[in-house]
Formats: structure tokens, sequence, C-alpha cells
């Protein structure tokens, strides 16, 4: 028996059953076939891709094994005739007893086509050499007696390929990042993967966001104005409502104040925004204001530097220098400014003197790596 699909005498038990207990609660009872309800969710970023099934195993119910009769025989290729409900040529449902649920909270492309957010039917047309993929937007029926290609939402093609042994039928996310994973349906040998991208992340975060300052979030203090506009300026998105939210983290009324850390931002977005001159003076605020520290200012100056921008970075790294003479990590920045600028000389002696400052024993093995980095400069220039 074809474990995707309940024969037409089950189907109907199970009808008449159920009209004729309308209205009164449904006794609990094992699942058909001892195909467990499984259920996946992964996070993709911000978006939730979360996958309900019902899962057959290799071995039958009476304990014989399928193995090689799974694909093209228990599942067979192709559309097929489901011996109910006049669907002859319907898909297989991606799993057993109820339909196979997608969902997704926000919208993501499969295989690179646009699906909004919903719940989703996941229904496959197998084949030796490809799978077509199927999202239905009649999630709540049972399996694919009632599907209706007119619902579709989308259809995608996709290869199958070998994988480990996998006994029961199992949804695996098998590939993770902050912006897209693979999905694979694998059993006995064979998995079909799905690819799942989600568009502009960080626009997505961004929304989020502008939506969490609309409640509670607003009230907390300016950090949580910074942060935001610190997303904003790492990775280089809507960098005017970045630039906003720094403004709000400084001055904002009851929460908002005036150090640093939200100088430093404020700035950063001035400049990344074109307002150069204004970003300079906001800048230099921040470097005299008494909250600031040779460490905060080394940090900022550190992450220009591997920002590739190494004019600001050693202006930085200069200032610092004249705010808070001889300190460590002072010394360490005016090293990497005098070897930005090509004098090697002063680059170690000041490296040197770091060294002798340094607070623990990893950041002297750090210094000691840098000396014999600008050691090896000095060398091939002579």
């Amino acid at each position: 028996m074809n474990v995707s699909h309940r024969s037409f005498a089950l189907v109907l038990a199970s009808l008449c059953t159920f009209a004729a207990t309308a209205g009164a609660k449904d006794i609990t009872l094992p699942p058909d076939g001892d195909n467990q309800f499984s259920s996946v969710t992964q996070g993709i970023g911000l978006a939730r891709v979360t996958i309900q099934y019902n899962s057959p195993d290799v071995h039958a119910p009476d304990g014989s094994d399928r193995s090689g009769k799974i694909w093209g025989t228990l599942v067979p290729y192709g559309l097929h005739d489901l011996g109910y409900n006049n669907c002859t040529s319907c898909p297989w449902r991606a799993g057993s007893n109820e339909n196979t649920v997608f969902t997704v909270s926000h919208p993501v492309k499969i295989e690179g086509k646009a699906l909004p957010a919903g719940a989703y039917g996941l229904h496959m047309i197998p084949g030796k050499d490809e799978f077509t993929v199927i999202f239905s937007k009649n999630s709540t029926s049972w399996g694919s007696f009632w599907y209706d290609q007119a619902e579709d939402q989308l259809r995608v093609q996709v290869k199958p390929a070998e994988c480990e042994y996998h006994e029961w039928l199992t949804y695996e996310f098998t590939d993770r990042k902050p912006d897209r994973a693979t999905v694979a349906l694998k059993w006995e040998r064979l998995q079909i993967p799905i690819n799942i991208a989600v568009d502009d992340m960080p626009g997505l975060y961004v929304a989020q966001m502008q939506e969490e300052f609309r409640n509670a979030q607003a009230f907390r203090g300016w950090y949580t104005w910074r942060d935001a506009a610190e997303y904003c300026l790492v990775n280089h998105t809507h960098l005017d409502q970045g630039m906003a939210w720094a403004q709000e983290a400084v001055s904002r009324p009851g929460t908002g104040i005036e150090n640093f850390q939200t100088l430093a931002t404020l700035a950063q977005l001035q400049m990344e925004t074109g307002k150069k001159e204004e970003g300079r003076k906001t800048l230099d605020r921040a470097i005299a204001h008494p909250s600031a520290s040779p460490l905060e200012i080394h940090q900022m100056a550190r992450g220009l530097q591997n920002a590739g921008r190494n004019d600001e970075a050693r202006a930085l790294f200069l200032a610092n220098g004249k705010r808070f003479p001889n300190q460590w990590p002072v010394n360490v920045g005016l090293a990497r400014a005098s070897a930005m600028s090509g004098d090697t000389k002063k680059a170690l002696s000041y490296a040197n003197k770091a060294k002798a400052q340094a607070p623990d024993e990893q950041s002297k093995r750090n210094l000691e790596a840098l000396i014999k980095q600008f050691e090896a400069t000095a060398t091939a220039k002579n």
C-alpha cells in the first residue's frame, strides 16, 4: 500500500465516523500506520520556517523491510490516481496521513521564486531525476485527496540526491546562513533539497525596529536608539533612518543622552550620509566628551581601519594620542597610525611602549605579533 495515501475504504470509514459524531469531541487514537507527528522550525534571520508532517518509516507497520521499494514504488513517480474523490492525477503529500504544512512568517524566495508569508499544503511530484515541489494555498485538507492545481501558490523544480540512511521520513535544515537556508526531505537514502532565501534581511530588521519604537522600546533608554542606529551603520542600510535614530539617542526628551557612544554613532552616520563637516564637528564633541575613554576611541578607530577608511582611522588614532597621551591602548593606535604613514621606526617605538603597558598576556602577545609584522616591513624596506 502506498503509505502516503489511505485506501478508499479507510477514508470512507473515517468520513462516516466524522459525520456520525459531528459536534462531539474526537477520541484520541494512535496515528494510522504509526506514522508519528513531527515538526521542525528554523529561523532564517527574522523569518521563521516551520514544516509539520507525519513521518513514515522504511519498515512497514508489520515489520517488513521496504528498502529499495520506497522511491518509484511506495512513492510512485509522477501524478497518480488516489482512488478517491475523483483525484485521478494527484501529487504526493510529501509525508503521510494529514497534510504536510509549510509555514513561513515572512515573504521568502523558494529556488529563486517568490512565496508570500503564510501556511501552505506541501506536495511533491516525484521523478527519478527531478521533483516538482508544490506549495498549495490549501493547507487544511486531508493529504492530497482534495488537491486542486488551481490552488497552487508556487511550483518549483529541484534535483534529488543521495544522502545517509534515514529510517524515518525527516525534514532537516542542512544549510543555514543569516539570509538563506536549505531544507531537505530525507528518507531511506534519498534527499530532496529545497533552497529558501530572504531578500533584504537588513530591511526586515529595520522595519521590525520601526514597529518596536512605536511601543515600550521607545522608552527604555538611549542605548536602544543607539543600537538601532549602529545596526544601520554596520550593515550600511537605511542610513537616513539610522541617523534619525542616532539623533534620538543623543537628544530624545527623557531617554536621550549625549555621551561618547551616542555622539560617535551620530558622527559616523552624518559622514556616511554626506554631511562630512557636520560629522567631523560631532566627532570632535565625542572625543572631547567627559565620558570618552581611550579604549572606546581606539576601538572606533580600529573599526574604521578594518573598514578600509584609513585616513579617518589615522586621524582618530592621533586625536586619541592628544586626548590621552602615553596610555595603553593609545600607544597601540599611534603605532598603527605611524605604520599607515610609512614610518616603521616610529611605529616600532610606540608598539614597544604599548607592550610594556599591556594589561594582560593576550594583549602582550598581540603586540609581539604586531612588532614582528613591523620588523618584517622594516627589513623588506632595507
